[in-house]
């Protein structure tokens, strides 16, 4: 078992006690909890935040998990030490600001993430104990088009959701210690992937009313913005554009994903 990935969730705000209409919300059916995975602190406040603040009001149970610690971002040179506990804090900052339950920041070093069975197994990990129906992950295909949106760890982290998930997730005998501690297989419907190149987009979110949230997620990180206006227009300009992409106008702020679904009524049994 991996140690370093292992660590309790530090817990953050409680759940609303009144619940809204999910379905206003644009909430998919029966998801009552959410897991969003990032390579780096900030990318689920980039590419999801939005709809996770919508959803987190709406009543649903948010939680992050990051997987580097975000030990090779920042531009200044004096603040590399202490930069790991920097990026922790503004992570648990910006997750607070959406509304998630809980922060996961694992170890593993920024800039260095690959797909392994160590990693497979600690998502596997994550989502037993926590139980979503709907996982958030970066896109694991490269964008030629946006190409910095594909950061290697980015594709990385996509890849290993996407090979925890099925079939290691509802394969009991894929990690048969899992089961012996009671974190049983179980079958996820929902996985949508953000920072998605534009052809693969096919769920846009309406995220207009949670714009000003998602900017102060996003400013939370200030490690990472040597230009913080510059960086709020530009995302103000993005979520503007996928809006009108995805056919709710010109004026509406969207955050776009590559929804997908792992299960359905029509899946057949078998691993």
């Amino acid at each position: 078992m991996n140690e370093q990935n292992t660590a309790a969730a530090r817990p953050l705000d409680r759940r609303p006690p009144l619940l809204k209409a999910l379905l206003a919300a644009d909430v998919p059916d029966a998801v009552d909890t959410v897991v969003a995975f990032g390579a780096h602190p900030d990318d689920i406040d980039f590419g999801a935040s939005g709809t996770l603040a919508r959803w987190a009001a709406a009543g649903v149970a948010v939680h992050f998990v990051v997987m580097t610690k975000g030990d090779a971002g920042g531009f200044d040179p004096a603040e590399r030490l202490g930069l790991e506990d920097t990026r922790r804090a503004e992570q648990e900052a910006a997750a607070r600001a959406v509304g998630a339950l809980s922060v996961r920041v694992w170890e593993e070093a920024d800039g260095h993430l690959a797909p392994s069975d160590r990693l497979q197994r600690d998502v596997v990990r994550v989502l037993r104990e926590l139980g979503p129906q709907l996982v958030l992950a970066p896109h694991p295909e490269r964008d030629y088009e946006r190409y910095q949106r594909s950061h290697p760890d980015h594709l990385a982290c996509g890849e290993i959701v996407a090979r925890a998930v099925y079939p290691a997730l509802e394969n009991p005998f894929a990690y048969p210690e899992l089961e012996e501690e009671g974190l049983h297989a179980y079958r996820l419907r929902h996985l949508w992937f953000y920072g998605a190149p534009a052809a693969r987009e096919n769920r846009f979110v309406d995220v207009s009313e949670q714009l000003p949230t998602k900017l102060t997620a996003l400013r939370s990180h200030l490690s990472q913005h040597p230009d913080v206006a510059a960086m709020e227009s530009f995302v103000t300009r993005q979520l503007r554009a996928q809006g009108e992409r995805g056919g709710l106008g010109p004026d509406v702020a969207a955050e776009a994903f590559h929804a997908t679904e792992v299960n359905t009524a029509q899946t057949i049994a078998g691993f």
